[in-house]
């Protein structure tokens, strides 16, 4: 869905999107722990590496954002604007 942005990440693509492939692959790992019942602290060591895995696409995409349209903001007249919202959307990404 365009909303009149473009992405920084576009040269992450592929990279992001193998990551997102594996993230999905370690959720059906846990949902079949679930099923199997397995070891609570082994799923709980799971779901820690998924948050891990997610927390570092979310860091690659916020670092290509703040690189790209947000250094570019900067040198224009919406540089305020922009950095209003990396505030807030770091706000969002670190609860």
């Amino acid at each position: 869905m365009k909303h009149g942005h473009t992405c920084s990440y576009s040269e992450n693509k592929a990279n992001l999107l193998r990551r997102l492939r594996r993230i999905e692959g370690q959720i059906k790992g846990i949902q079949k722990m679930i099923e199997n019942e397995k070891y609570c602290a082994d799923v709980l060591v799971q779901i820690a590496a998924v948050r891990a895995a997610l927390n570092k696409v979310g860091l690659i995409i916020f670092e290509d954002h703040t690189r790209g349209c947000v250094a570019e903001a900067i040198h224009t007249e919406c540089g305020d604007k922009k950095i209003h919202e990396l505030v807030d959307v770091l706000s969002k990404f670190i609860k």
